[in-house]
């Protein structure tokens, strides 16, 4: 719409043809040109203000957007070297089980709307993968950016907890969440897992657990144990639509505000150009009046 703008010349050389006039001193005649002419300058702030409103203008508040409401969660995500089995996906068996829990995953992260996310990733060590953020897109796209064995072989639960943790002391939101991902037992690390959960306790931090797997392939009474000292849940997933169905259960028990994203701080600006032009043509109708009159 504003390229409608690039039409205001008209308003000064597109004009009717003047009709010829003969005088016999060429003095009596004025010499301003188009560009003296008040009317012409009321034409073009109107057809200005006009297109604006057509545009739509619109601004966002940037202090609300600031105003999050959500949790400080962080997806600790175990990489080790058994998580790059297959047939965990019925759908697709040759996919491993740590691609299948990444897509997962990061369609889960998409729906936390105003939550701060960060990842942690843990195998013989753990590390953070990404620090508390608001822009969820990219942590989703850093997520795909793991693999398997990329923080060694072995499982270390402790060190995932503790990593996750320190994360999570950046942030400043009330209630904080760990979802905690393994498919083995804890074989590896600085910390053990009851330190780590004793830590967790202090901290206020829920911890849930999913078990990647058959009956049998991680420890059970490990993970149910951590979730239930700290508040949160245990889960077992054995194939991929279990997973799925287990991230929308924790998206409904750690609810996230949704808020439009359309119109997420919008405030529309057309009333003031729209305004502004009902107040001058109002003033130029009646400056015409007056002007008759006298």
């Amino acid at each position: 719409m504003l390229l409608l703008l690039l039409l205001n010349p008209c308003f000064f050389w597109c004009t009717i043809p003047s009709k010829e006039r003969y005088f016999a001193k060429t003095e009596w005649m004025g010499k301003s040109t188009v560009l003296y002419m008040p009317q012409i300058w009321l034409r073009v702030l109107l057809f200005t203000l006009m297109v604006i409103t057509l545009a739509e203008p619109f601004v966002y508040e940037q202090r609300s957007s600031h105003q999050r409401k959500g949790r400080d969660l962080i997806l600790a995500l175990d990489a080790s070297g058994s998580m790059g089995e297959s047939g965990f996906n019925t759908k697709d068996r040759f996919k491993s089980k740590y691609d299948t829990t990444l897509t997962l995953a990061s369609a889960f992260i998409r729906k936390r709307h105003d939550d701060n996310m960060g990842v942690v990733i843990f195998g013989t060590f753990a590390y953070t993968a990404s620090p508390l953020t608001y822009d969820l897109d990219s942590l989703a796209y850093l997520l795909q950016m793991t693999n398997v064995g990329i923080a060694g072989e072995s499982t270390a639960i402790g060190d995932a907890i503790m990593q996750s943790l320190r994360t999570l002391r950046f942030g400043e939101a009330e209630q904080k969440a760990i979802i905690l991902i393994t498919d083995g037992f804890h074989n590896a690390g600085k910390h053990a897992p009851k330190s780590a959960v004793e830590a967790a306790k202090k901290a206020g931090v829920r911890i849930y657990t999913i078990g990647i797997g058959n009956k049998g392939d991680f420890d059970t009474a490990l993970l149910e144990r951590i979730a239930k000292e700290t508040g949160g849940k245990s889960y077992r997933a054995a194939h991929a639509d279990t997973l799925e169905s287990i991230f929308q259960e924790i998206n409904t028990l750690e609810p996230s505000p949704i808020r439009s994203e359309n119109y997420l701080n919008k405030r529309v600006l057309i009333f003031i150009p729209l305004l502004t032009v009902l107040g001058l043509l109002i003033w130029w109708v009646f400056d015409d009046i007056r002007k008759e009159r006298e």
